[in-house]
């Protein structure tokens, strides 16, 4: 039981649960926006389904550290850029985020005249779960790799993201209601979802983009939009 005195173990689980947290609020807006596409009393299911199955590709690809370290080999060169497995994930990954939000917007603004079920009935419950298990290994690939090399002790590691889908478990329902009940809040969601897709394909495509600069645009956006709530609510509020 050294380890409950080794400080060393301690921080990097505090470092490490605190990162998958923060990148795990990318994939809480996917799945709230997906997860509407349900009949409202299947969303809740569909969400817990599918973080549930999401915890069980996370800790199999942390089960596979040998095999995560080899996605960053590079495969071939094109145009002089080595191309890697990861690479390639994220750039498939950043294209479906792309297609999604921009799909999202348009049904949203200019309406589906051949989907207008109260909760886009067309979708089907296993295709949202397929959906949020696939955009979860893209969005975790990073995080995971980067545990591999923070942490030596692989329960560290599988601690850190099980207390996060957890997290995640218990903050879906609220987060996805919250946005349903704002249209505003829903496309600023979707223009992140955007966002974080151009992000990933730059990524994949060789090109360092700071997190922080992601995270400080959403960030501004997340501020301007509580000042408008809150606007919003003073003017519903005046007699």
């Amino acid at each position: 039981m050294e380890w409950l005195s080794d400080p060393q173990i301690w921080a990097s689980f505090v470092t490490l649960t605190a990162l998958e947290i923060v990148l795990g609020i990318d994939n809480l807006v996917f799945i709230a926006i997906v997860a509407g596409r349900l009949p409202p009393e299947r969303q809740n299911r569909a969400r817990q389904v599918g973080l549930a199955l999401a915890l069980i590709t996370r800790l199999a690809l942390l089960a596979s550290i040998v095999w995560i370290i080899g996605l960053t080999r590079p495969l071939f060169d094109l145009f002089g850029q080595p191309v890697s497995w990861r690479d390639i994930v994220l750039i498939a990954g950043g294209l479906f985020l792309l297609y999604k939000g921009t799909r999202e917007i348009h049904q949203g603004l200019e309406g589906d005249p051949h989907n207008r079920d109260a909760g886009g009935g067309r979708t089907s419950f296993a295709g949202v779960v397929a959906q949020i298990m696939l955009l979860d290994i893209v969005f975790s690939l990073d995080s995971v790799i980067t545990a591999v090399g923070m942490a030596n002790a692989l329960w560290v590691m599988a601690a850190a993201i099980i207390i996060t889908i957890v997290i995640m478990l218990a903050a879906s329902k609220p987060l996805a209601d919250f946005v349903e009940r704002h249209p505003t809040v829903k496309m600023l969601a979707l223009s992140f979802l955007l966002l974080i897709g151009t992000t990933l394909i730059a990524d994949g495509a060789g090109f360092d983009v700071p997190k922080g600069y992601i995270y400080a645009a959403i960030g501004f956006s997340v501020a301007v939009e509580t000042l408008n709530q809150f606007a919003a609510r003073r003017r519903n509020s005046k007699p």
